[in-house]
């Protein structure tokens, strides 16, 4: 009897013409295509697990400050009685449509103009800027970005094979005529920006400078991402008008938004409300990424806000972060080297700091872990033209007294 291994044909198939195996004639075997470079943010979170390291690091909730209560009850309600067998079966690609109602109505509560038909789940709101790329980038393409920004929507630009590309700013953001500029330079598919508390900055673009910015976008056309997962964490000042709500810009904003700084990132629910004229894209990239969001999630998410939680977690979260904000503000400066400069932010989790000239960001990274403190060094934040003498240090994941000693040990790292 003849085995299979031992069958001719089974054996000049896996061979080649010459005898030798046929793994390794191969012709067709790709390299990975991957290129964007991993986030320091993420690589530093293994560091900063050790019990004894003091972070200023991640861009995290405080987890002592997550609603428990009411969301084992959303979860409960959720997973209760007929409930269950919807809230645990396949769903609409678009999201729970009763989710995509009170989230619609929540935009519209911050000034932005949103349908419920016009907003698509997502698995939080870097999904949501992945989607948009997907939809609107092609290989080669140019976004325009801020500078700094988002290091996690970069990545996004970078792996749809966008080059982004800074805009000039200053303190208040991104300068009109630079905008004007860069676009009659590089013809971009998009736009990115987060104009309130930015990530890395704090910074919010004061309503003055938007106006400026929707000028050119009106005049361009330019298809924009207005991303505002901070905004609701306001400590001071007013509040300035979404891009999205401005009636020159209908049709050409996509509003990007998440329930992880202000409900919790471990449900991973985020959504963006888009144009009647890219929606149906979106839908059709998000039916091939992952069909839908996590069902339960959306209904725990649901039954959270009908309920009226959000309100008063939101009051919560302000109180407990200004004081963990004007903690960290006031003793800054001790802390660091002496002539660096930062800003106090009206909200957000993050300070934006700058080394005095011959300081790097990245030195003093290393001398600050050998001291159980961590921090992001800045450089990473840029699209180009990295600035080594940036750090991002975020205020929210310490109590007071966590962020003095935390501030005790970088006064150490600095010396």
């Amino acid at each position: 009897m003849i085995s299979a291994a031992d069958s001719p044909d089974r054996a000049s198939a896996a061979s080649g013409a010459s005898g030798t195996p046929a793994s390794r004639t191969r012709t067709s075997r790709r390299e990975p295509v991957i290129t964007a470079q991993s986030s320091p943010v993420r690589d530093l979170l293994a560091l900063t697990e050790r019990p004894e390291v003091i972070s200023f690091a991640g861009g995290l909730p405080a987890p002592e400050l997550f609603d428990e209560t009411g969301l084992r009850a959303a979860f409960a309600a959720a997973l209760d009685g007929d409930a269950a067998g919807r809230s645990l079966q396949y769903g609409m690609t678009e999201g729970d449509p009763a989710l995509r109602e009170l989230l619609a109505a929540l935009l519209v509560s911050r000034g932005t103009s949103a349908h419920p038909d016009e907003i698509v789940v997502t698995t939080g709101s870097q999904q949501a800027i992945a989607l948009v790329a997907a939809a609107l980038v092609r290989p080669g393409d140019r976004v325009l970005v801020e500078a700094p920004s988002y290091l996690a929507a970069l990545q996004s630009f970078q792996l749809a094979g966008a080059v982004p590309v800074s805009v000039a700013s200053d303190e208040h953001g991104p300068l009109p005529d630079a905008l004007d500029a860069a676009i009659a330079e590089h013809d971009p598919a998009l736009l990115y920006l987060v104009p309130t508390f930015q990530n890395p900055t704090g910074r919010t673009i004061p309503a003055e400078r938007r106006a400026a910015l929707a000028e050119v976008l009106e005049r361009t056309g330019l298809w924009t991402i207005e991303d505002d997962p901070y905004g609701e964490l306001r400590y001071d000042g007013t509040p300035a008008p979404p891009l999205a709500g401005d009636p020159r810009l209908a049709g050409q904003v996509i509003a990007v938004s998440s329930l992880s700084k202000v409900v919790a990132p471990g449900l991973r629910i985020g959504w963006l409300a888009a144009p009647a004229e890219l929606h149906r894209a979106l839908v059709i990239a998000k039916q091939a990424t992952d069909l839908h969001t996590s069902t339960v999630t959306q209904a725990a998410a649901r039954h959270w806000l009908a309920v009226g939680h959000l309100p008063g977690q939101l009051a919560r979260l302000r109180d407990a972060y200004r004081e963990r904000r004007d903690a960290f503000v006031d003793g800054l400066g001790a802390a660091l080297p002496e002539g660096s400069q930062f800003e106090r932010p009206d909200g957000g989790m993050f300070v934006w700091a700058r080394l005095p000239e011959g300081h790097d960001a990245q030195a003093l990274l290393a001398r600050a872990l050998e001291h159980d403190v961590a921090f992001v060094p800045g450089a990473a934040f840029f699209a180009d033209q990295p600035d080594p003498r940036a750090l991002r240090l975020s205020f929210t994941t310490q109590a007071p007294d966590g962020l003095r000693e935390g501030l005790a040990r970088l006064a150490r790292a600095a010396r």
